[in-house]
């Protein structure tokens, strides 16, 4: 699965475009390098993503192409994450 794509199917990043956006802009890391795009994820991934002057750092556990927005969250382990990022994602 593309990476742009994934970002939105887990909810990660809300949408498409913006996740875009996010990977053309140098501000995502695929396993310690920048990533593109169109860049393929499988499970076992380390995501790095940086929301301003907050990183968060994430383990991908599964890949689907539909998932319910209950159940997005299976779709990756947080590893390091800071509570305004969650905040900002509707977590907290």
């Amino acid at each position: 699965m593309r990476l742009d794509k994934f970002l939105k199917v887990s909810r990660i990043i809300k949408r498409r475009t913006v996740a875009n956006d996010a990977c053309s802009g140098g501000r995502v890391s695929l396993n310690g390098k920048v990533a593109k795009p169109g860049a393929e994820v499988k499970e076992g991934d380390l995501l790095e993503i940086r929301f301003g002057s907050r990183i968060g750092k994430y383990r991908i556990a599964l890949i689907k192409d539909v998932v319910r927005k209950e159940n997005a969250q299976d779709m990756y382990e947080v590893l390091e994450e800071d509570a305004q990022t969650k905040a900002e994602r509707g977590e907290e």
